[in-house]
């Protein structure tokens, strides 16, 4: 196994992508994820990786490069956040149109305006319907180990699709954690060469993606919707060689002390190691509390999700973006569909958190599930509440 080692969560994913023999890659910084770049662009540089570093003037420049390095068979990379992420926006279908095998790390934070700079999840709620598979981690080793499960995720011949890494921004991405990071030797037993299924050629040129008239349109977002559908047995499949190999398995939805909870709690990225605690406590008081964690956003794991809730009364989901106007928070509305045609299902509650980087403590999660466990007569049940609001 690796070694035991601590650094920066930013610079270790930097450090990942390094180890998967990456041919090119392109990154604008961006706070927080500008140490990503950084150390990417050092290790190029100094000769550690033999890769093409592209220097570009924007994060959608960025997303443009990638997606011409990976049609010509580039096994390719970029990272960004925020504003970043919303300027790539409108190339993001194109990559998984193309069914272009990218891997992307997105340092979470949210999205002006006002400018904040801060964690939440504002950023990649507007990226759910771009066809790319999501993936949410909670600290620096599953940060780690998923950058580097993302390329054979993504490269898969069933799957070819772009992959995004999400890493909450500040609280991960520049914490120093310990961690155990592979080796070369095992990185490249993991993870084979990349041999693309089609490349683009000066010598053999053609045109993809240029136009589609409704004849043919709908039938092609089918196809894609079915692609997107079908990545979730590859992914859980390359978590298993990945579990078997490094001795960390991981699955698409994580719990904790979950198998008798009557109320449990969902949560995605840092965050549930803080619920956890909260969950430790309620424990301790005879409260059957127990935690949901949502590793993979997209393809959304109905199935899974629902083997995991059981005979649970009541669900907390936290949310760390808005939907304004909606229903709820995102997650809450998903998970809301998810549950809706079950005979038992949860009364699922919705609480908006840590927005624009709040600290959210170990005793307010507590204080989550206290007013859930309160609400006797269940008037809060299928509402939403924006945690912390000052009078």
């Amino acid at each position: 196994m690796g070694k035991r080692i601590g650094m920066e969560v930013a610079v270790a994913v930097a450090e990942a992508v390094g180890l998967c023999n990456i041919d090119m890659a392109a990154v604008y910084p961006i706070t927080p994820q500008s140490h990503i770049a950084e150390h990417l662009s050092d290790l190029v540089a100094d000769g550690h990786i033999d890769c093409e570093f592209v220097t570009v003037e924007s994060e959608h420049s960025a997303m443009s490069a990638v997606i011409g390095a990976s049609g010509a068979g580039a096994r390719s990379y970029t990272a960004t956040s925020s504003q970043g992420l919303m300027l790539m926006h409108e190339l993001l279908p194109i990559a998984s149109a193309m069914r272009l095998p990218i891997v992307m790390g997105i340092a979470n934070r949210a999205v002006s305006g006002p400018l904040n700079i801060l964690n939440d999840h504002s950023d990649i709620m507007p990226q759910r319907d771009a066809g790319w598979i999501a993936l949410f981690v909670e600290n620096a080793q599953e940060a780690v180990d998923l950058s580097i499960a993302a390329f054979k995720i993504a490269e898969h011949k069933d799957v070819m699709l772009p992959v995004s890494v999400n890493i909450d921004g500040f609280q991960l991405t520049h914490m120093v954690e310990p961690f155990e990071m592979p080796t070369q030797e095992e990185v490249n037993e993991f993870l084979p060469p990349f041999v693309p299924h089609a490349t683009l050629h000066p010598s053999k040129p053609v045109t993809m993606g240029a136009f589609a008239m409704s004849d043919y349109f709908t039938e092609i977002m089918k196809a894609k919707d079915e692609a997107v559908k079908a990545s979730k047995k590859v992914i859980q499949q390359v978590f298993d060689e990945w579990g078997e190999k490094f001795g960390r398995p991981y699955k698409l939805v994580e719990t904790y002390k979950a198998d008798d909870a009557d109320v449990m709690m969902l949560t995605m990225g840092s965050m549930g190691e803080t619920a956890q605690m909260a969950i430790d406590e309620l424990r301790a008081k005879g409260v059957k509390a127990g935690l949901v964690k949502l590793r993979l956003w997209r393809p959304f794991p109905f199935e899974e999700l629902k083997a995991v809730i059981g005979n649970a009364k009541k669900l907390i989901v936290t949310d760390r973006a808005c939907s304004f106007g909606g229903p709820g928070g995102p997650v809450f509305s998903e998970i809301k569909s998810a549950l809706y045609a079950e005979a038992r299902r949860p009364l699922i509650y919705n609480y908006i958190i840590g927005l624009g980087g709040r600290d959210v403590q170990v005793k307010e999660f507590v204080g989550m599930f206290e007013n859930v466990l309160a609400d006797t007569a269940n008037k809060a049940a299928d509402t939403y509440e924006f945690w912390g609001v000052r009078e």
